[in-house]
């Protein structure tokens, strides 16, 4: 019934402040290891002679490589690098 003074944060408020104040969200580390594999894939395809495919992945490539950078930008808060 007496308030000791101390704020305590229930356990989801403390989850959500760690994940705020991360250098690189969870999905945009997603969204690299993605990438970085379908830039794995694209090459493999086209070693082995299977073009119409590696191109799917080098999409693939670019869809997530955009992703990673949204990501990763809207975790910073959205700030200008320069301006």
């Amino acid at each position: 019934m007496g308030d000791t003074g101390g704020r305590q944060q229930c356990p989801r408020a403390r989850s959500r402040a760690r994940q705020e104040s991360d250098p690189m969200p969870r999905l945009a580390l997603y969204a690299l290891a993605v990438c970085v594999l379908a830039v794995v894939a694209a090459v493999v395809s086209f070693v082995q002679g299977s073009w119409p495919v590696g191109v799917v992945w080098v999409l693939l490539t670019g869809v997530s490589s955009n992703m990673t950078w949204y990501y990763a930008r809207r975790g910073r808060g959205g700030k200008p690098t320069a301006g």
